[in-house]
This record gives structure tokens, C-alpha cells and sequence, in this order.
């Protein structure tokens, strides 16, 4: 692709003024309001906060994964994961078993009423994100998740890619 192409190119991305670039960084302090604003409504009902829906859905995105494994996605300390989980399991929203290999491996899954709550957060957000797609257009949307991912740092884009392509992370 040529770079000096015009007012499409990559050339062209790299002029930015700063007040683009502080427009961006509102919009996306308000796109992300928006879009954790209906599962927050959901979540304060159990008196859960944003912490329990990341739990909640990486667990629903690969069931059986391991608490490490979770640890690692979520980039929280263990004694916050643990805080997190402990709650999901007395209420009855995730369960963990031990490993069938490594007995200090704890695997989680989602009970029926864990998965419940997990469709009705992803309803939620997934009813937002398609009106806005619809909105954008194909173009947009593909171009949005190509900014998404030059964002990520390389380990969050691997595990990014994982799971986008059916593994655990």
C-alpha cells in the first residue's frame, strides 16, 4: 500500500493533532459509560461489581479454565480474584473443581444460574454494540477493532487472539 495514497492512508493517521486525539480518548471514557451502564444496573441487583462480570464472562469463553489462567486474562492480583470468586461460588454462580492432572488446579465453570446471569450481562451489551455497528457500518467496525487491537499491549493481544480463535489463552 502507498503511504502518501492520500486522505485514506496509514500516512494520513500519523498527523493526529492532539485535540483529535483528546476527542478520541473522551469518546471512548463515554462509549465505555455506555456500554458497562446496563450490565452495572444488572450487576448492582446482586450487589456485584464490574470485577464479577470479567469473572463471569472469560469463565463462560472457556469453561474449565484454570485460576491461573484466569489471573493471567484479567491482570487483577490473587487476592482479588479470589475475593471475586469466593462470592461467585457461595451464590451459587461458578463453580471450581479440582484438576484431574494437577490436584492444585482449581477449574472453573458456570453453574446453569451462573451462565444465566452471564446471557443476560451479554444481552445487554451485545444489543449496544449492535446498534452501534449497525450505525457505523462495515467498514467502521472493522477499522474500530484494528484500533482496538494496535492498543493492546503484544501479551494482551495474544490472549486476545486466542481467544478469539476458540482457545483458552
Amino acid at each position: 500500500m502507498d503511504k502518501g495514497a492520500g486522505p485514506g492512508s496509514n500516512e494520513t493517521l500519523l498527523f493526529l493533532t492532539d485535540e483529535q486525539l483528546r476527542k478520541g480518548i473522551e469518546a471512548m471514557f463515554f462509549a465505555y459509560r455506555g456500554f458497562t451502564a446496563d450490565p452495572d444496573r444488572i450487576l448492582e441487583q446482586r450487589g456485584y461489581g464490574r470485577a464479577h462480570h470479567r469473572a463471569v464472562h472469560f469463565i463462560h469463553r472457556a469453561p474449565g479454565t484454570t485460576v491461573n489462567n484466569l489471573l493471567s486474562i484479567l491482570g487483577v492480583t490473587k487476592q482479588s480474584l479470589n475475593r471475586v470468586l469466593r462470592s461467585l461460588i457461595e451464590d451459587g454462580l461458578v463453580e471450581s473443581r479440582i484438576g484431574r492432572e494437577d490436584k492444585r488446579e482449581r477449574h472453573l465453570y458456570l453453574t446453569p444460574a451462573g451462565a444465566e446471569l452471564e446471557r443476560a450481562l451479554s444481552d445487554a451489551q451485545r444489543a449496544r454494540m449492535r446498534a452501534a455497528y449497525r450505525a457505523a457500518g462495515p467498514a467502521a467496525v472493522a477499522g474500530f477493532r484494528q484500533v482496538l487491537e494496535a492498543m493492546m499491549d503484544a501479551e494482551q493481544r495474544a490472549q486476545f487472539q486466542s481467544l478469539r480463535d476458540g482457545g483458552s489463552a
